[in-house]
């Protein structure tokens, strides 16, 4: 008979009131930061990362404070070389929509090069930035293609004190007489920077000394300029940790939503198409008989219909596209029949979708007729335009019965929608628009024109000589303040600065104003 002691311990009872509740291990991370770890531990960069981040940030210094051009993108180019120098050292393989997200994102950053107007290259520049963090972590499902674009940024901190493990590593190749130097050099330069700016201010001579040697010294850019080496080096070491260790969004779990029956599920969305086909009848009408026949109602004033009507029908759109979300997760998708009624209750509703956004943008054509364009009409334009391309994205993943694509498509078609919206140059096109709109009817928002960038100078040079001296007084006050490095110059800064040179701008700019029926005071 056995002791007490070596007696096997009784069961516990699965439904024991007594038994202590079980608490997960605080050092144990949660189910969804399992997910995204990294598959192995971030290996020390090595010294041609660290040189290609310092190189960026001294890239930097020297260029980004002057303004924003070709220098962007020439210090895209050097991060995207420290990237990849860390994504092979990790022993990370080159995948084609690897190549193909950073050949997109070095691309939006042609649209600084070639546009001045501020808000399409304020897009262009942050699309870069989410396209070219989502190759370097890579994703094919929602979860990846959505949160890979937000995820560079938590690589920004960690990336300085990894990149200073190279430095720190004993095991280093001729650590002990490479670190002397570096230090060395450091010290030097910052001592060289800062008596040698104060010499040059202090003596005329030793100015124009410095002046030859080091064209850009200036004592009141130097802190701007250590900001700009900050930035540089941060997000060159930031996109290299990236590629050597990124998260991998795509193995969040989520689960599917629970499966509706078929009357539940397709009750509402027959609903619905028979709402929208209701409209896609009366839009036929319309386009046969012409909007001349409603407008003839008492009360009923053109320009306030199409204006009322493009926004509700932009977020009919919108909504659309969330019930279409909502409905392919709670759909039944046990049978064959079950997989036919989604296709087709699906595929119909973004069909008729699609009528949506043609009328949609029919109404804001009329708009613009009678009012002119605008940076906000034409903002919405485009992303009603894109949104009718992400319908016909999911109508073709329906087709085709494979929808592995469609995130990355539609983060594609976003990315190529920004790109295309500020190469074309939307001062440019508004310009070009109200200009033509003024020969034709002899209405013109001068005040409104006046405030657009250097875009637009082109067509406003066609006008007439009070509206033209009134429209670019602005444009050419800029143009003649701003620097003209030609690595911050853009090519339509360039172009409007010969047309000026060749046909300056008169200088009683308020005289003309005032002659155009524009006041300094007026809101348009």
């Amino acid at each position: 008979m056995s002791s007490p002691s070596a007696a096997a311990p009784p069961p516990r009872v699965p439904n024991d009131p007594y038994r202590p509740p079980v608490v997960p291990s605080p050092l144990q991370p949660p189910a969804w930061m399992k997910a995204t770890e990294p598959r192995k531990p971030t290996p020390v960069p090595g010294v041609r990362v660290v040189a290609a981040g310092l190189a960026a940030g001294l890239v930097s210094a020297a260029v980004l404070a002057d303004g924003i051009g070709v220098n962007l993108l020439i210090c895209a180019l050097i991060a995207a070389v420290a990237a990849g120098l860390a994504g092979r050292s990790a022993g990370r393989q080159v995948r084609p929509w690897t190549v193909l997200w950073g050949v997109v994102a070095l691309l939006l950053l042609v649209v600084p090069v070639l546009t001045d107007a501020g808000w399409p290259t304020f897009l262009a520049i942050v699309t870069a930035l989410g396209i070219g963090s989502l190759a370097l972590h890579g994703g094919s499902r929602w979860a990846g293609v959505l949160l890979g674009p937000l995820g560079f940024w938590a690589h920004l901190v960690p990336s300085v004190p990894w990149a200073a493990m190279t430095l720190r590593d004993r095991q280093y190749p001729a650590r002990e007489r490479i670190l002397p130097v570096l230090k060395a050099s450091a010290v030097a330069l910052g001592l060289l920077v800062v008596f040698g700016a104060l010499f040059a201010s202090a003596d005329a001579a030793m100015g124009e000394l410095f002046g030859d040697l080091m064209p850009s010294a200036d004592v009141g850019d130097l802190p701007l300029r250590v900001l700009m080496f900050a930035v540089g080096l941060v997000v060159a070491l930031g996109a290299a940790h990236t590629a050597a260790s990124p998260r991998r969004w795509d193995r969040l779990p989520v689960a599917p939503g629970r499966e509706r029956g078929r009357v539940e599920w397709a009750l509402p969305l027959i609903a619905l198409n028979l709402l929208f086909g209701a409209f896609a009848a009366v839009q036929l009408v319309v386009f046969v008989d012409g909007y001349q026949a409603i407008l003839r109602k008492p009360g009923l004033i053109p320009s306030e219909y199409a204006r009322q009507g493009f926004w509700q029908l932009l977020w009919v759109t919108v909504l659309t596209l969330v019930v279409v979300a909502l409905a392919k997760r709670w759909a039944p998708r046990r049978t064959a029949g079950d997989r036919l009624l989604v296709k087709g209750l699906l595929g119909l509703l973004c069909a008729l979708t699609l009528v949506v956004v043609a009328s949609a943008l029919y109404r804001m054509q009329l708009y613009v007729d009678a009012f002119g364009l605008t940076r906000l009409r034409i903002s919405v334009a485009a992303v009603e335009l894109w949104l009718g391309v992400v319908f016909l994205l999911v109508i073709a993943g329906g087709v085709l019965s494979s929808r592995r694509w469609l995130p990355r498509a539609v983060v594609l078609s976003a990315a190529l929608a920004v790109g295309v919206f500020g190469l074309l140059g939307p001062d440019a096109l508004i310009a070009e628009q109200n200009v033509a709109r003024y020969e034709k009817s002899g209405k013109l928002d001068v005040g409104y024109l006046r405030e657009l960038s250097a875009d637009a100078v082109p067509a406003l040079d066609r006008l007439p000589d009070d509206r033209r001296t009134c429209a670019l007084q602005l444009i050419s006050q800029d143009l003649s303040e701003a620097r003209s490095s030609w690595y911050s110059t853009s090519l339509a800064e360039a172009r409007a600065r010969d047309i000026l040179r060749k046909n300056p701008v008169a200088p009683d700019g308020g005289n003309a104003c005032l002659r155009a029926g524009f006041r300094e005071d007026y809101l348009p």
